[in-house]
């Protein structure tokens, strides 16, 4: 099964020649993501991390940089000796771990799974274990760390319905690369139902919960809060309503729902933060050609007057801005998309919107839901919706109470899944420096 994934592998990568050669030619930073995902590091980051025989904590992309976070903080803390390498697979995960991940020793981007790029930076980085936020499985990667003989654990674990239906296709050559992962700290119970049913074996899997609920990195002081206002130039004026992770098609809801809430309160502010940042020059010309004062966060400096829209075109800000806002809107949800990370605006106790596409986060919902602290509703009602809650100072101040309310019940996660990992590599007779006593 092994030469046909490789086989097909070579294939799509021959085929994606010519999108490869046009984003060299055209994206920033695009090559030298390309060599580090082939073995090739830039000299300072070899230096770091070069022989380190630490732990590898891989995490995809945005949402599980997130999750991350909390455990590489929790690992250095209890292993303050041991080297941390985070990779991950995206240029916009890579600036973001950079920026919320400073505890890390080293971030990389993770090799292409082809045997011998694989073996390159495995190489390199000589972990003693590895670590897997999420769901990321690499089949030649994997089989490497089994045949060098480093443990490899899954924590985070969580599993998509979609992504359950897909893997049950492949259940035998699933099973396969779960066998290689020694143990599984998942989620929630339909997160452990589904990793059990795609082969892990049930008495190696336990569920320790969500370590975004532990993300603190968005954590603002009252005086940061004001500095933000400043810099922001959004004063005090209300109401200031941030749309967070905006895909394409969510764009003019936003603006639409904005004229009603302008005409209502003419102070409004808007805070866009499209999902995809190439996509911020346009989120702009859209605001700008309805009228509206739009400046991009970019190129505000201290002269910026105040705006009626701001686009938020970085990487790692959006968990602080939203300490800014009166009501949040979370992107990815009125579209087929399944949704964006709800803990991050809930942490700062603000009233949350969404749309019916939440089906990425759909344990995290059910419990918000449950406590009545979030609110669904429909792209034709939305407009509606916000007006009414804007309306409503008790209403919002509910909702947001319940939401920091939940976030802080449901603390824990990270705690649980980092002794797990003492534990494993206890079982493993792994040694950890600085361990605690």
């Amino acid at each position: 099964m092994y030469w046909l994934y490789n086989i097909c592998l070579v294939g799509y990568w021959l085929f994606l020649i010519p999108v490869l050669l046009y984003r060299l030619a055209f994206e920033e930073g695009f090559y030298d993501r390309l060599k580090q995902s082939a073995g090739i590091m830039p000299q300072p980051t070899l230096q770091k991390i070069y022989g380190s025989n630490g732990i590898w904590v891989h995490a995809a992309s945005v949402g599980e940089i997130v999750a991350a976070s909390p455990v590489v903080r929790e690992l250095k803390r209890r292993y303050p000796e041991e080297t941390v390498v985070v990779s991950v697979v995206t240029a916009t995960g890579h600036r973001m771990a950079q920026r919320i991940i400073p505890e890390a020793d080293g971030h990389i981007f993770f090799p292409v799974d082809l045997p011998i790029i694989t073996a390159r930076i495995v190489d390199i980085v000589a972990p003693k274990v590895i670590l897997l936020v999420e769901t990321e499985l690499w089949p030649n990667f994997l089989r490497l760390a089994e045949e060098r003989g480093f443990p490899v654990m899954m924590v985070n674990g969580r599993i998509s319905d979609r992504s359950a239906r897909r893997y049950a296709l492949i259940r035998r050559f699933t099973q396969r690369m779960l066998a290689q992962i020694k143990w599984f700290c998942m989620q929630s119970e339909q997160d452990a139902e589904y990793i059990i049913q795609m082969g892990a074996c049930p008495a190696q899997v336990e569920i320790t919960g969500n370590t975004k609920y532990d993300q603190t990195y968005a954590e603002v002081s009252t005086a940061e809060k004001e500095a933000l206002r400043q810099e922001f130039t959004v004063g005090h004026q209300h109401p200031v309503i941030v749309a967070g992770s905006i895909h394409k098609g969510e764009d003019e809801l936003m603006l639409d729902v904005f004229a009603e809430v302008r005409r209502r309160y003419p102070a409004a502010v808007l805070i866009m933060a499209p999902r995809e940042l190439p996509r911020s020059g346009q989120v702009a010309e859209l605001a700008a050609a309805r009228g509206y004062r739009v400046v991009r966060r970019t190129r505000m400096d201290a002269d910026t007057a105040q705006a009626d829209v701001l686009i938020l075109d970085t990487i790692g800000e959006l968990g602080r801005i939203y300490s800014l806002a009166d009501l949040v809107i979370v992107g990815g949800s009125f579209v087929p998309v399944g949704g964006h990370n709800i803990l991050e605006p809930a942490a700062h106790g603000k009233p949350i919107v969404v749309g019916p596409y939440m089906f990425n986060f759909k344990d995290i919902f059910a419990l918000m839901e449950r406590h009545e602290a979030v609110v669904m509703t429909s792209a034709a009602e939305l407009t509606a919706q916000v007006t009414d809650l804007l309306a409503d100072e008790k209403r919002l101040r509910e909702l947001g109470d319940n939401a920091w309310r939940l976030i802080q019940e449901n603390r824990g996660a990270t705690r649980r899944n980092v002794d797990a990992f003492a534990a494993l590599a206890k079982r493993e007779g792994i040694a950890l420096r600085g361990a605690e006593e």
